[in-house]
């Protein structure tokens, strides 16, 4: 294969797995028009179209599908050799990226991170954020955080975080204008920080246990918001009532600027989780990355 096919089958893989031209130059460190000229140089050498476009998606032809089957294992064993090349470095080295919600990168990642790039120089980690539930084959992700309960039965899961409790919470000046709420039905009386879902798009409803009932609260509110970081702040800046994983409020909770309200209804989850799929053959940087980021309880 020469240079410009290799180049041509490479562009087309991309935007095809992430349906977007966007996405996909800032993937390869090109331009779009570039890339988008590349592409139309493939389909004019094969003299069919390959990708369906749309001024909002992308996607492959019934034509660019089949290519897609023929020429992705050859790809994925490219790969492969590399990995298997890099292996025999002193030391592990490549990308890893991982996709997690916002609160996972200060809960599990933020305090880990500079020992690991430290020990491993030749290392380089993408945390993305996205709050919603990825596809992490199709993004390409090497893997995923999730708490417990959400991983797919068909992933591999590697504990990374203890267990993790939720709050209700409220600044004193919001809680001086309103009475605090004493079971989690009266939250429908208050103005709440609501949490929209990128993947479904519905609002987070809130989740209660008390002994063995466990139910959901669909609260109201002025503010809505898509991560749990603005979250905190809304909270902070006494716009309402949030509901909030402890450890990410627990420092202003200590500084009297939040109060934890509900706690006897407030329930705990499972730990977060790295997940990947449990057909994918690690690389040494990934299974670096998993051994460092294993949750080891303390003794």
């Amino acid at each position: 294969m020469k240079r410009d096919e290799f180049t041509e089958m490479r562009a087309f893989l991309v935007v095809a797995r992430e349906r977007s031209f966007t996405r996909a130059a800032a993937k390869l460190g090109v331009t779009r028009s570039a890339l988008s000229h590349t592409v139309r140089g493939l389909e004019a050498r094969l003299g069919m179209r390959l990708l369906s476009r749309t001024t909002r998606d992308v996607a492959p032809t019934v034509a660019g599908e089949r290519l897609m089957e023929s020429i992705q294992p050859h790809f994925d064993g490219i790969a492969a050799g590399i990995n298997a090349i890099s292996a025999l470095r002193d030391k592990p080295s490549g990308q890893v990226r991982v996709v997690c919600p916002d609160d996972a990168v200060e809960l599990v990642f933020r305090h880990r991170l500079p020992t690991f790039l430290q020990e491993f120089p030749e290392i380089g980690v993408e945390i993305i954020v996205d709050n919603g539930f990825t596809n992490i084959v199709e993004r390409q992700f090497d893997a995923g955080v999730r708490l417990g309960e959400a991983v797919a039965r068909d992933m591999v899961a590697v504990r990374v975080g203890p267990d993790v409790s939720y709050s209700v919470v409220a600044s004193p000046g919001y809680l001086e204008r309103c009475a605090p709420p004493s079971v989690p039905q009266d939250l429908t009386d208050h103005n709440c920080v609501n949490l929209r879902l990128p993947t479904s798009g519905a609002l987070y409803a809130w989740e209660f246990k008390r002994e063995e009932r466990e139910f959901s609260v669909r609260v109201g509110g002025q503010l809505t918001l898509s991560n749990m970081a603005s979250a905190v702040d809304a909270a902070l800046d006494g716009i309402g009532l949030a509901y909030l994983p402890t450890d990410l409020v627990s420092q202003h909770v200590e500084r009297g600027k939040l109060r934890r309200l509900l706690l006897e209804w407030c329930p705990i989850f499972k730990g977060y989780h790295l997940y990947y799929p449990s057909r994918r053959n690690p690389s040494p940087a990934f299974s670096a990355f998993v051994d460092a980021f294993r949750y080891r309880p303390p003794s």
